[in-house]
Order: structure tokens, then C-alpha cells, then sequence
């Protein structure tokens, strides 16, 4: 197969982006300059939907990722409407017929996310399509979430009322701040508090338990998206049951941070980037750390708090625990962000498929443009390849031992330095160079690339944000992660010393292999 003779105007065998980057990045513009630290980030929008849209189990990958996040789209007048969310758990009654509760942590769960069959094979009016808003008709008519239907309280302390008795908790559906084949997310208020959430709606296969809320309920870490509760909600037929997850809302993404700073001409400051990529480095090394491999790691899915600049990991919908021996879906990921031994075919791969998707991320955010920005599978290799060259016989091996019908031209790695030119500090070529890297086992680990120089402003004792605000809390370890840095022995490297006197009474002094 000859992977470079392709003709221009093809119609490429995948969907186009939605909105079209302008060129290669090693193409960009010269003159977008680095945002100068005194200026202002640039303000959050509000119908920015959290993770740029998220999925639901079994709904293929939006792609590319370049796709832009769909417009809020408001809702009726009666959207002040409270949509009641049912009782408790403990409440008499019960889940709909024939649907079980939410699966306790640890309970067996069956493939049903898409790992049986390419996801282009499912399409979004299929088994995922949306479904009406969950508010008040504009007529009078309640939505299908004024069901009263079984509830699930997940985390966060109970809800009790003054007797300590449990009690329902409503919402007021505002908006729809995002929609596709996965099901619906809404902007809603919790009524008893005020506190603003965000519901995502999927439709749930009966024969299934829903492999996200699964993942989602074991995820407890700051630099996670917290799932608040989960309930059951009917559907326009009698067979159909949704699955609502409440879930925290951050407004913001890391995407449209990218696209507002190149719309007036600029990067991110470095030093924002800085802060992000820690806090993404923390959350893949977390999820990570218990197995989970994320498979859609993108700016879309990384949530931003522009005030805090706090960033959270979102969008389970393509998550999944990997076991070895097990074959996974290779067709998984968006595509400028897809690792290319998925591109290979492989179907036994790792969690590293995530780094490679991270520095992808990283680049991006030094860029403005994505770094690997193909029209279709075969093109985002040819472009992998434009500036990494061609891979070896060695590291295809190692991308997939079973795939070997191919036959590359020779092609010259592109250095770093050239395509990076002067919008990158050393460090952060450095740093990108080890996570973007052909064989998977030679990828960076998320937690040691912590320990990167790149990082080292950080561990300032005066440290400050561009805006001159102070940093958010990069160094609010756990304790599993202050084990781990004392079996690495990268304590002193990660712990700078005016953090050291919150933590130090935390640190173990030997930790058992």
C-alpha cells in the first residue's frame, strides 16, 4: 500500500472537521505572538458545554477533536420549570422494570461500549440519539425528568432534611449546552442549593450496566470531574430508559482557551501552559494508576476554570479498565490526537496511548493549531510522519507486532527545534519530545514527567499566574501519589519546600514494593 500517493480532492473516508484549521501549524502565522504576561486571559464563554460535548457508551469518537463544541441552545420559557429528580435510594418504589440499579463499584461489567464493532458502524440517530430537553414544554407539559423515578447518591454526603431523613433532590433544567450520538447535556441548577451541575442524558441498553458511571464512581481526584448523583429518567416509548449523570459544572475548556488567545493574535502564556499540562499529567497519572485508560484525551475533554485556572479531566464515555490479553477497539480516539499504533491497528495497547494523545494536547497549546492535523486515518499518519519520519521496522514491531504489510518511503525526522521554532522554550520541546515518542513503552510516564524542569517555575515560593493571581492548588497531593513519589524518590524533586510543611506529616517514610 502506498500511504503517500493520494490525491487531493478524495473525499476523505472520514468526516471533515468542523471547523477547519488554517493550515499546518508548522505553517502558522509568524507574527502571533506570546499573550504578554500582564494581559488579561481571555473571558470565559458561557455556551462552552463541559468537554466540548461529551458521549455516552457504545457513541463513536467525535472526529476529528478539532471539532468545535456546539452553540448553547436555550431553552423554552418554561425552562425555569423544576424538574423533580425522584427520591432516594432508599426511597420504596425502584428503578424502572426490567433495569437494575447503577452497578456497585467492582461488579462485573459487560463490553458494551463500542469494543464489539468499529464505532463508524453506529450511527447517531441509532441507539444513541438524543432525546427531547429535560424541561417544561413550552405548552405546560412537564419533561421526561419530572419522572418520578429511582435515584442514586453518589459521594458528597448525604442529603438529609432536618429530621436526618433523605429526601428528593430537584433541578431546574436551564439550557442544553450540548448534544450529538451519545445522548444530551444540560445546564441545570440543584434547586435545595442553588449550585449549578451539569446532566449528561444517555440512552441505557437493559442488557447493560453503563460502563461510564462505572468508571466515573471510582474517580475521586482534584484533577478529576466529580460525578455528584446519577437517576434513571423514561423515555417517549415504554422500552426506553436514560441514564442521567450529575456531574460538576466548569464551563470553560482547554480548547476554546487555544481558540480565543489565536483569535486576537496570540499563544498561551507559558505559564499557563505550565499549569494546565501539571494538572493533566496529574489526572492520567491518577486514572492510570488504577488501570483505566481514558482513549479520547483531547483539549474538548480537558475543563478549565478561567478564574482558578484549575483544569479537570471529563468525558468517560470512551474509558476503559485494560486488561492484558484482552483486545480493545483500535478505532478509538479523535483523530489529531490519535496514538499511531491505533492508526496501526493494534488492538492490544496500553495506557500510553493516552500520553501520546497528551502531548498532542501540549503541542497544541504551544502552537495554537494542532500538531497532527490529518484529513483521514491514513493522512494523520502521513502527517505523524512529515515530522517524526518514518518509523523503523523496530518500532512498528512495537506500535503492533502484527502489522507489517506496509511500506514507507524514508523520511527524515523534522527536528524539534524547527517545529517548534521560537514559540517554545527548550524545556517544552524537551518535554513534548518524550511523550510524543513511536514505541509506546518508550512514552514518558505522566507522574515523573512532574519531575520535568519544564515544570520547575512552578515549585517557585513566588510563583504567580500572568494575571499576578496566585497558583491554583497544584500541590494538593494524595496520599497514593505521596506514596508513589517516595518509591520513585522524586519527594524532594515534587515537594517544594514551602509546601512541605502541609505535607510532611503525610509522607511515608518507606514504602513497600
Amino acid at each position: 500500500m502506498q500511504i503517500f500517493s493520494r490525491k487531493k480532492k478524495d473525499k476523505p473516508s472520514e468526516p471533515e472537521p468542523v471547523e477547519p484549521q488554517a493550515g499546518s501549524p508548522r505553517a502558522a502565522s509568524s507574527h502571533i505572538a506570546r499573550a504578554a504576561p500582564s494581559e488579561p486571559h481571555p473571558a470565559p464563554s458561557s455556551s462552552t458545554p463541559p468537554g466540548g460535548g461529551e458521549r455516552g457508551a457504545g457513541a463513536p469518537p467525535p472526529d476529528p477533536a478539532g471539532a468545535v463544541t456546539p452553540p448553547a441552545v436555550p431553552a423554552p420559557a418554561a425552562a425555569a420549570a423544576v424538574v423533580a429528580a425522584a427520591a432516594a435510594l432508599a426511597a420504596p418504589g425502584g428503578p424502572p422494570a426490567g433495569l437494575s440499579s447503577p452497578p456497585d463499584v467492582g461488579s462485573p461489567l459487560p463490553v458494551a461500549d463500542g469494543d464489539d464493532g468499529p464505532p463508524e458502524s453506529k450511527s447517531p440517530s441509532g441507539s444513541h440519539r438524543v432525546h427531547n430537553p429535560t424541561v417544561a414544554a413550552a405548552g405546560g407539559a412537564s419533561g421526561d425528568l419530572s419522572e418520578q423515578l429511582e435515584k442514586l447518591h453518589l459521594g458528597g454526603g448525604e442529603h438529609k432534611n432536618a429530621q436526618g431523613k433523605k429526601q428528593a433532590i430537584s433541578y431546574a433544567a436551564e439550557r442544553v449546552i450540548g448534544n450529538g450520538s451519545f445522548g444530551v447535556v444540560y445546564q441545570a441548577v440543584v434547586i435545595e442549593t442553588g449550585e449549578t451541575v451539569a446532566i449528561k442524558k444517555v440512552l441505557q441498553d437493559r442488557r447493560f450496566k453503563n460502563r461510564e458511571l462505572q468508571i466515573m464512581s471510582m474517580l475521586d481526584h482534584p484533577d478529576v470531574v466529580t460525578l455528584r448523583h446519577c437517576f434513571y429518567s423514561k423515555g417517549d416509548k415504554a422500552d426506553e430508559v436514560y441514564l442521567n449523570l450529575v456531574m460538576e459544572y466548569i464551563p470553560e475548556t482547554i480548547h476554546r482557551t487555544v481558540r480565543n488567545h489565536i483569535k486576537v493574535r496570540r499563544l498561551v502564556p507559558i505559564t499557563y501552559t505550565k499549569v494546565y499540562m501539571y494538572q493533566i499529567c496529574r489526572s492520567l497519572a491518577y486514572i492510570h494508576s488504577l488501570g483505566i485508560c481514558h482513549r479520547d484525551i483531547k483539549p474538548q475533554n480537558l475543563l478549565l476554570d478561567t478564574n482558578s485556572h484549575r483544569v479537570k479531566l471529563c468525558d468517560f464515555g470512551s474509558a476503559k479498565a485494560l486488561a492484558k490479553g484482552q483486545p480493545n477497539v483500535a478505532y478509538i480516539c479523535s483523530r489529531y490526537y490519535r496514538a499511531p499504533e491505533l492508526i496501526f491497528e493494534a488492538t492490544e495497547y496500553t495506557t500510553k496511548i493516552d500520553i501520546w494523545s497528551m502531548g498532542c494536547v501540549m503541542a497544541e497549546l504551544l502552537l495554537g493549531n494542532p500538531l497532527f492535523a490529518g484529513e483521514n486515518n491514513v493522512d494523520q499518519l502521513i502527517e505523524i510522519i512529515k515530522v517524526m519520519g518514518t518509523p523503523t521496522k523496530e518500532e512498528i514491531k512495537a506500535m503492533n507486532p502484527n502489522h507489517t504489510s506496509f511500506k514507507f518511503p524514508q523520511i527524515k525526522a523534522h527536528p524539534w527545534s524547527k517545529v517548534f521554532r521560537n514559540k517554545a522554550p527548550a524545556s517544552a520541546i524537551d518535554l513534548v519530545s518524550k511523550f510524543l515518542k513511536y514505541k509506546p513503552h518508550d512514552r514518558l510516564d505522566p507522574f515523573e514527567a512532574l519531575a520535568h524542569p519544564f515544570f520547575d517555575e512552578l515549585r517557585d515560593p513566588n510563583a504567580r499566574l500572568p494575571n499576578g493571581r496566585p497558583l491554583p492548588p497544584i500541590f494538593n497531593f494524595t496520599d497514593d501519589e505521596l506514596r508513589r513519589m517516595v518509591k520513585l524518590n522524586l519527594t524532594k524533586r515534587l515537594v517544594p519546600a514551602h509546601a512541605m510543611k502541609t505535607l510532611q506529616d503525610r509522607i511515608p517514610k518507606k514504602v513497600d514494593d
